[in-house]
């Protein structure tokens, strides 16, 4: 694919990270603008997208302002650009690191500005994995009687940034504006398959962490379906489109990423059930996600952590690029699939 620098995004460090066993020490302002030109048209629309580092493009090089272009938005925009044959500009104002709270008013509060635009189509957002990657760090390092104080906190802010999302965009953004939420893969899903060191004080057994993270992950998305409904957004289910085979692996007559999915009006209760105990033997870790009983992609970097990519990478000096023209890498890797989910909600017409 052919591009050219248009100095259009900046990608400001605000302090130097790391990214140990499974949270970001500290946080880190990634923000970014990439055109997708079609040179048929000058008409543009804009797709504005809030978050941590997986909306970021976070690709683990040591060039923190590097990231991959081909992020789950940009591959969205890549989506409209094919149906409105309109260049579409992606913006992503992002942060590395950042917790729900942070996202929501040092981003989507802050810099509300970018989903002001007349001519913005699409709002979409994530938020809430690294509150559950240092909730998960902080449990994992318990002895004795385990607390899981600090899980439920994790879920409940959670719960109420999404919230307070999805309330701020209804507010700011264009009417004709199509509105997503992204709920959440469970990284580490095989490394977490281990005991941890502090008993439950109920049963006095040993607590496997895969165990006790599921259900409160569950939990978590079919919060953030349900409050998408309440509040007019789509939810990009990105756990069904991750954790389980693009083929009937169990013989149920169902294909296993589609039997996971959120059904709305499903109680929450109902859902946590169907995905920790019903279908539990069918979620797979994402580093081998199979499209068919004999294929499967990694979908997540070596961090066990991160999105898989395509495309290059792009830094602070962002640019313009042409719209690629091979769309069969929408299942072979992890960004490629989270967009390819979101894009399902784009309109026909702008």
């Amino acid at each position: 694919m052919s591009f050219r620098h248009s100095g259009m995004s900046v990608v400001a460090m605000c302090a130097a990270f790391t990214v140990g066993g499974s949270a970001m020490a500290s946080t880190l302002n990634q923000n970014t603008s990439w055109t997708i030109d079609q040179p048929s048209t000058s008409t543009k629309y804009r797709v504005v997208a809030y978050g941590d580092s997986i909306y970021a493009g976070y690709n683990g090089s040591v060039f923190f302002w590097n990231v991959a272009r081909r992020a789950a938005p940009v591959v969205q925009g890549e989506d409209l650009a094919r149906k409105w044959n309109a260049d579409v500009e992606v913006i992503r104002r992002t942060k590395s690191g950042a917790k729900a709270d942070d996202i929501y008013n040092n981003k989507i509060v802050s810099e509300r500005s970018y989903m002001q635009a007349a001519n913005t189509r699409v709002v979409m957002f994530e938020m809430c994995g690294n509150d559950y990657l240092q909730a998960r760090s902080a449990f994992s390092g318990q002895t004795g009687t385990c607390n899981y104080s600090g899980l439920e906190a994790a879920l409940a802010t959670c719960t109420t940034y999404m919230e307070r999302a999805m309330q701020t965009i209804n507010q700011y953004a264009p009417a004709a504006a199509t509105k997503i939420i992204s709920n959440i893969y469970y990284p580490g899903f095989n490394a977490d398959n281990v005991n941890t060191q502090c008993r439950d004080s109920a049963t006095g057994q040993v607590v496997n962490k895969r165990e006790k993270f599921l259900p409160l992950l569950a939990r978590s998305n079919w919060r953030a379906c349900s409050l998408a409904a309440r509040h007019g957004f789509k939810c990009a289910d990105s756990f069904a489109e991750y954790m389980a085979a693009d083929y009937d692996s169990n013989g149920d007559g169902k294909v296993d990423s589609e039997a996971i999915r959120y059904i709305e009006g499903e109680s929450e209760a109902a859902y946590v059930q169907r995905i920790s105990v019903t279908l539990r033997s069918t979620l797979r870790d994402s580093n081998t996600h199979f499209v068919n009983a004999s294929t499967s992609y990694d979908y997540l970097q070596s961090d066990d952590t991160h999105p898989t990519y395509t495309g290059g990478t792009i830094s602070s000096s962002g640019g313009t690029g042409a719209l690629p023209t091979d769309t069969s890498t929408w299942n072979k890797t992890g960004h490629d699939r989270m967009g390819w989910e979101s894009a399902k909600f784009n309109p026909a017409r702008p």
